[in-house]
């Protein structure tokens, strides 16, 4: 999944870019209050990470400007600002969670993933449709009871459309799960990974919308 890291400590936010894409995630990072929020008004992410002391503007004020612009995505606060009434104020101000520095990479994973997972009404540890269950911890795959390898960007697709299971999710939308910044997307790179995914699920696992996208239904659909 995409997410925006804003983070203006060089060091540091080299250390969780690097970090976070080891468990799994595509971080978009930015240095500055103002590019966080022209970052988060303008790109569908799946979360945010963001740092309270940014130049330019404050990450408080960032997080209330989005916010009043009904930017609803989860954002995680990451501050070394401890005092009771700064936690307060962020949380009132719309932050979903609040995590003190220095922080465990484990940590922030774990909670990053607990945040995407209530954004889209599925709590639970492990996302479940049909006969498949994924593990976004472990990055594993099962259909009824049996490991499925993937690669990488087959497992993140297939993780953008379990958090969806049951919407049709378009091919714009799906480049924008599976790619940050710098990375050069063929035209057809989705279909490819959906072909690959049909072969080592099933063909009838993940369904083409004629001219709008992919769906994969919660539950098995009859042949």
């Amino acid at each position: 999944m995409r997410i925006l890291l804003a983070e203006d400590d060089t060091l540091l936010g080299d250390g969780l870019r690097a970090g976070l894409r080891q468990q799994g995630f595509q971080v978009d990072w930015v240095r500055d209050g103002a590019a966080a929020e022209r970052e988060l008004r303008a790109e569908p992410y799946a979360a945010a990470v963001l740092d309270l002391g940014l130049p330019l503007m404050d990450g408080m004020d960032v997080l209330a400007s989005v916010r009043r612009a009904g930017v609803t995505l989860p954002v995680l606060v990451l501050t070394a600002r401890d005092a009771v009434p700064d936690r307060i104020r962020g949380l009132d101000l719309g932050a979903d969670d609040y995590v003190l520095k220095p922080v465990d990479l484990q940590e922030l994973a774990a909670r990053l993933r607990a945040l995407v997972r209530r954004a889209h009404g599925q709590p639970q540890e492990h996302l479940r449709a049909q006969d498949l269950v994924l593990d976004a911890a472990a990055r594993g795959v099962l259909q009824a009871g049996n490991v499925v390898p993937l690669s990488t960007r087959e497992f993140d697709l297939l993780q953008a459309l379990m958090l969806n299971a049951g919407r049709v999710m378009s091919r714009e939308q799906l480049e924008q799960h599976l790619y940050s910044w710098g990375h050069e997307v063929e035209s057809n790179a989705v279909e490819v990974h959906v072909h690959h995914l049909r072969r080592k699920l099933g063909s009838n696992v993940i369904q083409t919308v004629r001219g709008v996208g992919y769906l994969l239904p919660r539950e098995s659909q009859a042949t």
